[in-house]
């Protein structure tokens, strides 16, 4: 089929990819430059979403396990494994038994994985590796395995595959409206299809709404804000934000340090940026775990998750994606980074 996609995000150029590679003439129109919006704004993970076996997601933690380590051997250079530790103090909300557990089964959900599986750390263990780190009611740790990643580097990576097949990649075309008849306007101009995948990540929901087609899914819009300071760790960290059961990242980043992520509603209309609360937020919870650090904020940047609607609280919403047609239109509603070429293969195989 001659099919155009519209959104360059990491789901929209894999859908671009394996959609050309089953023998589709492919077109991908891109409102700004590829790869520059939610894509590239991540935490530079590729994982499994430990947290989300808390809510039950058994599935998606799966497939999002198995996808991360193709990601790691299919792109060596642009990610790599790394090893988290969740510290585990006296009053944490989360008890050593139940963390235990819940490592348990992301080891099994793994399956036959190329990384190692979790261990447990005492604290005198954990302090020799990072003498920073806060000591006091400290009763150890779990380091487990997961994924890192130059997020822009690999969405290029990407990009080029899908050209490498054919696919037009057309950047500076914002679609303002689509029908379920195949087309699509760019301005002034319409561009006919045998079919259309509108996987615009957060903009797909309100696509359908200025097009006047409506769909059985919500999305829930969720800035998620990240801030750089100049500070070396030798160590990544799964936390506790302190008081609080959300959990948060403190990971190694180019010789500094990425502290994210934060939970806060979206309107598209809004600046997508890191409030000063929010970076307040994130800098106060990397303090309590690190006392004597000296740290300088170098960078902050935010993006929008597109969540499917779930929940009144943002931190319980489901991180699974779904996909709806209509005539010859296909949305894609949700979608992580990490298992992008899984929902591309599912895209794939529902429009064969």
């Amino acid at each position: 089929m001659d099919i155009g996609i519209i959104g360059g995000g990491i789901n929209g150029l894999c859908c671009a990819w394996q959609l050309a590679a089953a023998g589709n003439q492919v077109t991908v129109y891109e409102r700004d430059n590829i790869v520059q919006a939610t894509s590239r704004a991540s935490s530079k993970l590729l994982h499994g979403g430990l947290r989300y076996l808390e809510n039950g997601e058994f599935r998606l933690v799966r497939e999002a396990l198995r996808e991360r380590d193709a990601w790691l051997q299919r792109t060596p250079e642009h990610a790599w494994p790394i090893r988290i530790v969740l510290p585990i103090y006296r009053r944490s909300h989360r008890v050593r038994w139940k963390v235990a557990l819940g490592l348990v089964v992301y080891d099994q959900l793994s399956g036959r994985s190329i990384l190692p599986k979790a261990r447990w750390m005492t604290p005198k263990q954990m302090l020799q590796i990072d003498p920073q780190l806060k000591s006091d009611e400290l009763i150890g740790g779990y380091a487990f395995s997961d994924g890192q990643m130059d997020d822009y580097r690999l969405g290029l990576w990407v990009a080029e595959k899908a050209r490498m097949l054919g696919v037009r990649i057309l950047e500076q075309h914002p679609v303002s409206a689509i029908t379920e008849t195949g087309s699509l306007f760019v301005g002034t101009a319409v561009h006919a299809h045998e079919h259309l995948v509108n996987v615009a990540g957060p903009w797909a929901a309100s696509l359908l709404e200025k097009s006047s087609l409506s769909s059985p899914y919500r999305l829930d819009l969720v800035r998620g804000s990240h801030i750089l300071i100049r500070r070396k760790t030798s160590q990544a960290y799964l936390f506790e934000v302190p008081g609080e059961r959300r959990i948060f990242f403190v990971l190694p980043w180019n010789g500094n340090t990425l502290v994210g992520t934060t939970e806060v509603r979206q309107n598209l209309e809004d600046p997508v940026c890191c409030s000063p609360d929010e970076h307040s937020y994130l800098l106060k919870a990397h303090d309590w775990y690190f006392p004597t650090a000296q740290c300088e904020t170098l960078e902050t940047y935010a993006g929008v998750r597109p969540l499917l609607y779930s929940a009144t609280d943002p931190s319980r919403a489901t991180r699974e994606y779904a996909i709806y047609s209509t005539g010859k239109l296909t949305t894609v509603f949700g979608g992580k980074w990490t298992t992008a070429l899984a929902l591309a293969r599912k895209v794939t195989r529902h429009l064969s």
